[in-house]
């Protein structure tokens, strides 16, 4: 499921996920991604603002706002149902981290459409 936050710490290397919200997901859900080893980690702190789940005619989207003190941004999910059955996924994210120059902007997008595409392919296999 591609709202389970703890599948999603998985998918990406020598990351955790902490859920410091009573399930199951809703708006002001909070979660962290802690990524590093031992004592070199950062977090990637996140708060659900919008939580609209598929329903017949309407897709589902999920927006989520980083609130870290290095990462901040948003991403959000959309899930559209597809004629034919299935669902088509979009992911879209806007990715800083504090204290780098908004030159390396592109070098970090890339790498979290690398890191958070090969996340995404990993959540949706059978």
């Amino acid at each position: 499921m591609l709202t389970d936050w703890e599948r999603h710490g998985a998918q990406v290397p020598l990351t955790r996920t902490i859920i410091e919200t009573e399930p199951p997901t809703h708006v002001g859900t909070i979660f962290t991604a802690r990524t590093g080893v031992r004592r070199i980690t950062f977090d990637d702190r996140m708060e659900v603002v919008v939580w609209r789940p598929p329903a017949e005619g309407l897709y589902g989207l999920v927006r989520l706002e980083k609130r870290g003190r290095t990462v901040t941004g948003w991403a959000e999910i959309e899930i559209r149902p597809l004629t034919a059955g299935g669902s088509e996924i979009q992911w879209r994210e806007e990715l800083r981290l504090r204290g780098l120059p908004r030159a390396l902007d592109p070098v970090v997008a890339a790498a979290g459409r690398l890191l958070f595409g090969r996340a995404l392919t990993r959540l949706l296999r059978p």
